[in-house]
Parts: structure tokens; sequence; C-alpha cells
């Protein structure tokens, strides 16, 4: 179950990295240069209280050095960047291990 788990949030990420690859390229295709969208614009779009609750959270109750070099980078790398390596990553320890048998055959 917990496998089924991974791989379906998994699969959803890379729905997400693929489909927010195609929305930059369209924007760099028009602008004639590559233009990116930071997973902290579509956080902050979409969500912006749960963005600063989540940065108040981290600094009060986790560490305060972890917010601002740590989670900031990740929040200015490209969308389809971070969902595309998490979601490859959820599918990985989501898959199924292939049993070896040991002996002859």
């Amino acid at each position: 179950m917990l496998s089924f788990l991974s791989r379906f949030v998994g699969i959803l990420l890379v729905a997400v990295a693929l489909v927010t690859a195609v929305i930059d390229g369209t924007k760099s295709i028009a602008a004639s240069k590559l233009v990116t969208t930071p997973l902290g614009w579509h956080w902050f779009e979409f969500f912006p209280e749960s963005l600063n609750a989540a940065q108040a959270g981290v600094q009060r109750h986790v560490a305060p050095w972890l917010w601002d070099p740590v989670i900031q980078w990740i929040l200015l790398l490209p969308t389809w960047v971070v969902a595309g390596v998490l979601g490859a990553l959820f599918v990985w320890l989501g898959s199924r291990r292939r049993r070896r048998r040991i002996g002859v055959a």
C-alpha cells in the first residue's frame, strides 16, 4: 500500500514537472530567451498563507539557518526541476524490487 502511494505521488509530481516545463518552454519561446518560474513563485501564487506559515514554523521551531540558505535556495529553483527530482525519487522508492533467486536453476 505504501509503495502504491509513493508511486502515485511520484507520478503526480512528474506530471507537474512536465506541465511546468512546457509552460516555461512556451514562455521562453515567446520571449526569445530562457524563462523559468521558481518554485517559490508558484507556492506564493497558489498558497500564500502557507508559505508564510512554513517560513515562521521553520525559523521558530526547527532552525533559523535552515530557511535562509537552504530552503530559499530550493524555492529559487525552477518548479520543473524540483518536482521532477522529487517525483523520480518517489517513483524509485515505490518501485517493486525483484527477488533474486539464489541457487542453481
